[in-house]
């Protein structure tokens, strides 16, 4: 159930309008979270930069969609879950590259060891120390590759958020949580 209004881009006004009309060009469609986020131009606004800025970044747009998939799932978030999941799957990720992703696991040893940080980072809310951050180098990941993916977890994880928070309706094929959470050391109960 909605607890937050999903604006409708055919009625809004203002900047909500235009960021709007900017994801609809980009996207084809204005997702219910985007409609949520409307709300409050300046958090839609700032969601969109991030999400853009970090499109440039060093991640490819197949490991940034694993990543918001082990994020949604450490987070239980339905909504995201189902969006990435979809996406993921339209840039060619299989069903066990989703399946593998939603447990923090991926073949590619340098994947496998990004997500692993991605759902550590969620899990100890970002007090990983100095023994997670030997882990992730250990793994072969560069210092830029752990900034890189805390950014993406921060944005995910804002994203997880909201559609928590709003009760977003999913308007993507819908995928189910798992029964428990994905990592072993959550609290999500």
């Amino acid at each position: 159930m909605t607890r937050i209004a999903q604006l409708d881009p055919q009625t809004a006004t203002g900047p909500a309008k235009t960021l709007f009309e900017g994801v609809q060009k980009k996207l084809g469609v204005v997702p219910n979270l985007i409609r949520v986020l409307g709300n409050a131009p300046a958090a839609l606004q700032g969601y969109l930069g991030f999400s853009a800025a970090l499109g440039d970044g060093s991640f490819s747009p197949k490991l940034r969609e694993q990543i918001a998939l082990t994020v949604a799932e450490t987070n239980r978030c339905a909504y995201c879950l189902s969006a990435h999941s979809f996406i993921g799957g339209k840039l060619g990720l299989t069903q066990q590259d989703l399946a593998d992703a939603r447990t923090a696991a991926a073949v590619d040893p340098r994947t496998d060891a990004i997500l692993k940080l991605a759902q550590s980072i969620v899990v100890q809310r970002g007090e990983l120390g100095a023994a997670g951050l030997d882990q992730a180098r250990q793994a072969g990941l560069t210092d830029g590759d752990i900034v890189e993916t805390v950014a993406h977890v921060a944005l995910n994880i804002f994203s997880n958020y909201i559609n928590h928070i709003a009760g977003t309706v999913i308007d993507f094929p819908e995928v189910s949580l798992t029964s428990g959470c994905a990592a072993s050391s959550c609290a999500c109960g």
